[in-house]
């Protein structure tokens, strides 16, 4: 793979706390909105603008994306972010509970992207697609990294455990509880060099920021009277993660209405693809498990993954789809039906079962798909079904960012 260090912009030291900011595409407008009031240095205000625009403004309005760039402007203007004489990576750890993750922080090429060396496993949206392209290509900025994995490389662990080892720029706890440490790195060849033995990276969080910049260095070659392969904008911004530290959580199904079923006559219809047995306690421990909450009670449903080649075909995730999400409730496709609410992890089984109580039809808990499962599937040049994987936790936005 091709690394490469950048002139970050970046907060002044006592500020860093009151700029990192959740990424964007994780709090809606009026959460950010809240977030934000009373801190015009919360980096919200770049990632998600529309927050200070007239609430009636459409979210994908000119306006919007050149509010962005005024604010981000501004920041840099008023010394709120500062930028690096020279070029650097950085080592950026996470820590929440008892879990703790380092990725080093660069920028990958487009091409690689293009080239599929950097590998998905998930489909974008066009519309959210098109939103962070004309923002990137508005702000001339990434302003959020790209969350990618690499399976383990003994060489890099070694360089990082000695860089953690001096002080660090940042080391703060963000109100959610996770704490963020950010090193420094201007010896930037070992890292370069090391980053060269490994053949693939992954798209673990981020597709639409991805995607999106590989098509703003698509536009800006296409535009540029003297386009060269080095030039900053074929760069994004990125962390990149060994596999054997990440964490994914589950991501839960929703379903609004049981398409006109009744609770016995869903069970039964169930029953025809899974084991179903009871009691569980919501909380499925082992692929071929998935757990239903209908009619005030939890059920569990099994199936036998064991011999499936398929990668895609053996996700828990994709038989929940073939057998019941669409031929007994009628939902064809996720993407689009408004019957379907998915649910991370995070938020726990309790809240499943709170809104199946308020009114929602059933709630589907399910295992967490494992890295190496979303590797293979990504390998295979197959796509997951959408919503199946929820990392946690989220990197913050506004700590690093790259301007071309």
């Amino acid at each position: 793979m091709r690394i490469q260090p950048f002139h970050a912009w970046r907060p002044h030291p006592a500020l860093a706390q009151r700029v990192a900011s959740p990424p964007y595409d994780v709090v809606d407008t009026p959460t950010a909105r809240r977030i934000a009031e009373g801190n015009p240095h919360s980096f919200l205000h770049v990632v998600r603008p529309e927050i200070d625009v007239p609430p009636d403004t459409h979210p994908y309005h000119d306006t919007v994306y050149e509010t962005g760039l005024r604010n981000l402007e501004a920041m840099m203007r008023e010394g709120v972010l500062v930028q690096e004489e020279t070029p650097a990576i950085y080592l950026y750890r996470q820590i929440v509970d008892d879990h703790a993750q380092v990725g080093v922080v660069v920028t990958c090429h487009a091409a690689e992207y293009e080239e599929d060396l950097i590998r998905k496993h998930e489909k974008t949206l066009k519309a959210k697609e098109d939103d962070r392209t004309r923002h990137i290509d508005t702000l001339s900025a990434h302003t959020g990294p790209v969350f990618l994995t690499y399976r383990d490389n003994a060489r890099i662990d070694a360089q990082v455990e000695v860089a953690l080892r001096e002080p660090p720029l940042y080391d703060f706890t963000a109100p959610d509880g996770v704490r963020h440490t950010v090193w420094r790195m201007v010896e930037t060849e070992p890292w370069v060099e090391a980053f060269r033995s490994v053949p693939h990276a992954y798209v673990a969080d981020g597709h639409h920021r991805a995607a999106s910049a590989a098509r703003v260095a698509r536009i800006r070659r296409e535009t540029d009277p003297a386009p060269d392969d080095q030039k900053d904008y074929n760069w994004f911004l990125s962390v990149l993660f060994p596999a054997g530290q990440l964490r994914i959580l589950p991501y839960n199904r929703l379903v609004l209405g049981l398409n006109g079923l009744s609770v016995p006559a869903f069970l039964d219809a169930i029953g025809k693809a899974f084991e179903v047995r009871k009691p569980v306690d919501g909380t499925p421990r082992e692929p071929g498990d998935i757990h239903l909450f209908v009619g005030n009670a939890w059920y569990g449903l099994r199936w036998d993954p064991r011999g499936i080649a398929d990668p895609v075909d053996a996700l828990d995730v994709s038989r929940l789809q073939e057998k019941v999400l669409a031929p007994i409730l009628g939902i064809e496709d996720v993407r689009t039906s408004d019957r379907i609410e998915f649910i991370g992890g995070i938020y726990g089984t309790q809240v499943l079962e709170a809104r199946v109580r308020a009114g929602a039809g059933a709630a589907f808990s399910m295992v967490p798909v494992s890295v190496e499962q979303l590797m293979a599937i990504a390998d295979a040049g197959r796509i997951m079904p959408p919503k199946s994987t929820w990392f946690e936790p989220k990197l913050r936005s506004g700590l690093l960012v790259h301007r071309f």
